[in-house]
């Protein structure tokens, strides 16, 4: 059976994380996505963080399965007369250059749109491309600084804090995807490509949209609220004194409260005046912390969160980022695979967060540095095999 996007034909000129992991999505779901590099080491996560010398990074590879790649030297003639073929090809070209680099290079939209009138220019600029920042370069943090999310996050009485999550790349990267699929739906309808743009800034707006309900509503100040959430009500809660870093989050709100004293043998507090509604509970925040956390303190966070998930309370264990990689969970759900790479060795990966019951994904290796060079000059562009050494010589390819 044919994947979602099997057609799909995208040239992902893009590099680092938020251009990547929506070419990656893409991909995962049937899109023919060609990486295309630079000719003096292509996309630099393939050494940033490597943990062996002449292999690439994870941070290279987490963001690249299921690409083929090439190498091109867009500022020679040559190089851009193939790329200017390839945009022929292509349903979408995707970049995340600085604002002005594809008018420099020669392939702005206007001239991508004079090649292939179908094709779809996708770009990510950190600030977009127009506005009183657009000049400006970004990257994740600056995007979760600029767009709200830094000083939404972390405890009222400290410094505000970054998200870890890659809310800035990856969420600009599912946004563009997003845009993508619409794009090439309405091309379906008239028939002819367009420009659209992501800016880095806009997306972790849109993810804000719920920390700014307060400010839309009642004009007051958003307040951090670290772990207490909106209400003043602890949501982590220490578990089993095995280890130092052992919690659970448990969300009780409404009649979870009364649940959640069921559970953890405090039916005598149900009922109790003192705390009756959330904002009684919030305002005393440090009691229902103490009574919750007596409970919590006898169980590791997994027996917590089986006993109180199972009666329909809002909680989950928290678990570090080491932990993901061996969930049981995640592993039966395919979002932690073990990928067989025959170049780098049998490695872990993420797997693909959307499940389509008529288009399973299959994970392949992230492509080598212009690995599909050779097959895809000879084999889409018509380059002899004679000439193939002749561009090398001239700086063409690698």
């Amino acid at each position: 059976m044919d994947k979602a996007l099997a057609g799909v034909k995208i040239l992902d000129m893009s590099r680092v994380q938020a251009g990547p992991s929506c070419a990656q999505l893409l991909a995962f779901l049937g899109a023919d996505v060609i990486k295309v590099e630079d000719t003096v080491g292509g996309d630099n996560t393939r050494w940033e963080q490597a943990h062996i010398d002449g292999v690439d990074s994870v941070y290279y590879t987490i963001f690249n399965n299921n690409k083929r790649a090439i190498t091109l030297n867009l500022k020679t003639e040559r190089g851009k007369q193939l790329f200017e073929k390839l945009v022929l090809w292509a349903d979408v070209v995707l970049e995340n250059f600085s604002k002005g680099v594809m008018e420099r290079l020669g392939i702005g939209y206007s001239r991508l749109s004079e090649i292939n009138p179908r094709v779809i220019h996708a770009s990510i600029k950190g600030f977009g491309e127009y506005g009183p920042w657009s000049d400006y370069r970004s990257f994740e943090l600056a995007a979760q600084a600029t767009g709200g999310g830094i000083a939404a996050n972390g405890y009222p009485d400290r410094p505000p804090i970054s998200s870890p999550i890659g809310s800035g790349d990856s969420g600009t990267g599912l946004h563009t995807a997003i845009g993508i699929l619409a794009a090439l739906r309405q091309r379906d309808n008239i028939g002819e490509g367009q420009h659209l743009e992501v800016s880095m800034q806009d997306g972790i707006v849109n993810l804000l949209r719920y920390r700014l309900i307060r400010s839309l509503s009642l004009g007051t100040p958003n307040v951090r609220p670290g772990d207490r959430g909106n209400s003043g009500i602890p949501m982590i809660y220490p578990c089993h004194p095995g280890g130092s870093d052992d919690y659970v989050m448990i969300h009780i709100a409404g009649a979870l409260w009364e649940t959640v004293l069921a559970i953890i043998g405090r039916a005598d507090l149900i009922g109790d005046e003192r705390y009756a509604t959330e904002d009684l509970r919030g305002q005393r925040g440090d009691e229902v912390l103490g009574i919750v956390s007596e409970w919590t303190m006898q169980h590791d966070k997994y027996e917590a969160m089986e006993a109180l998930a199972s009666a329909g309370v809002w909680c989950g264990a928290v678990i570090s980022p080491e932990e993901v990689l061996s969930n049981e969970h995640l592993v039966a759900r395919e979002m932690v695979i073990d990928v067989d790479d025959p170049a780098r060795g049998t490695y872990q990966m993420i797997g693909c967060p959307v499940k389509l019951e008529k288009s399973p994904v299959e994970v392949q290796p992230a492509p080598l540095y212009g690995e599909h060079t050779d097959d895809i000059l000879t084999g889409m562009l018509d380059v002899s095999p004679n000439e193939l050494s002749e561009l090398r010589k001239q700086g063409v390819i690698v």
